[in-house]
């Protein structure tokens, strides 16, 4: 068993304040308890309690639905020890749990790389000190009207067949809902356990409204490749802000949406934002065939077109807390409650009793001092 101590922890109901976490053999939380009065703790950076720590702050885990690549790696083409690697990448930053995500190729060319991804989850899944890996997202190539910084050349119209015969590991696809096809696309795959998300899209509310109705619960990186919020045209994005059906991601670097977006998607899905990073291998210069370069602090194409971001999970959370002004609770839940439970993952993103212990801890400045997968600490 494991105890860990915390001057904040973020239960299901909100921060509490100093707290124990009791582990159990299995890697699983078996208690917290909130400790009465006012104790005096000891210095954050020093105390040690046997099998654990003192700390300031404790979070779920962070979970990453939407990750290209990061610095010099390219999910697409990641073989071997580049898992390890991306994992690593990973973990410091505080994310416990991730979908490797490929985006616009030919139909052709996804079986190999989701093969990789299979035996990578299988590898990562089984060792205790690797960030679990949900499944692929499939990010294209059935996009439409915003496709971004996707190839045009590569989109497809939606091939029921292809889909149809996906492998397991994709856990995730985002889709155009205006294309031909789209509702039974999306009831298809939502019959075989697959989440659906809307993006890259310009649709209009009758093919949301079909889209929904068919089970799609999820927006891709809102206000990011999509129409969006006007007054007498509105988007993809303002029937997302509105409709309490949709989970919808967000890029929090403050490039791809500006801060009061940022705060306006907040306050208008309280509890239905999950972050995303959208990372890719900005130093690599290539996210599956599209080539891009880090203009600033952001990839783009040669035309200046965003192509995913170099944010990192904790950063994003920082922008929000320090720049945006949000609580630090709510933000903590986006990068984590939320995106397990958008996906149906009922075992983690939360710190209560029976959940995996995938923790993170965070200093003062809200910054990654300590991540425990399974109540192991693996940074």
């Amino acid at each position: 068993m494991s105890v860990l101590l915390a001057r904040r922890v973020l239960g299901p109901t909100g921060l509490t304040g100093p707290s124990v976490i009791d582990i159990d053999d299995n890697g699983r939380i078996s208690s917290v308890t909130e400790m009465s009065g006012n104790p005096t703790l000891p210095d954050v950076s020093g105390g040690q309690l046997p099998g654990g720590g003192v700390f300031d702050t404790i979070v779920p885990g962070f979970i990453d639905l939407q990750v290209n690549g990061i610095d010099d790696l390219d999910v697409f083409s990641a073989t071997g020890g580049d898992w390890d690697r991306l994992s690593d990448l990973l973990l410091v930053q505080g994310v416990t749990s991730w979908c490797p995500t490929l985006v616009t190729n030919g139909l052709d060319r996804y079986e190999a790389p989701l093969r990789r991804i299979a035996a990578a989850r299988e590898s990562a899944n089984s060792s205790g000190n690797r960030a679990r890996l949900i499944g692929a997202h499939l990010e294209g190539p059935f996009l439409g009207g915003a496709p971004g910084a996707h190839r045009r050349d590569l989109l497809s119209p939606i091939d029921t067949g292809w889909l149809g015969a996906l492998p397991d590991i994709v856990r995730l696809v985002t889709i155009a809902p205006e294309l031909a096809h789209a509702r039974e696309a999306i009831a298809m795959l939502v019959a075989s356990g697959i989440v659906v998300s809307l993006g890259h899209s310009t649709p209009t509310a009758d093919d949301v409204a079909a889209a929904v109705a068919a089970g799609a619960t999820m927006v891709t990186h809102l206000f990011n490749g999509m129409s969006g919020v006007h007054h007498r045209t509105p988007g993809l994005a303002s029937m997302a802000l509105v409709d309490d059906r949709l989970w919808a991601g967000l890029i929090a670097d403050l490039i791809h949406v500006d801060e009061l977006a940022l705060r306006l998607a907040f306050r208008a899905k309280p509890g239905r934002i999950f972050l995303v990073t959208d990372a890719v291998g900005w130093r690599r210069g290539q996210v599956g065939e599209v080539r891009m370069s880090l203009e600033g602090a952001a990839p783009r194409l040669a035309d200046g077109t965003l192509a995913g971001s170099a944010v990192t999970m904790d950063q994003a959370l920082r922008n929000l807390v320090l720049v945006c002004g949000l609580s630090l609770d709510e933000v903590a839940r986006a990068a984590s409650t939320n995106p397990a439970q958008a996906m149906g993952l009922d075992d983690r993103g939360v710190i209560a009793t029976g959940y995996r212990a995938d923790l993170v801890a965070l200093d003062e400045d809200l910054r990654v001092s300590a991540v425990w997968l399974d109540g192991h600490r693996v940074r």
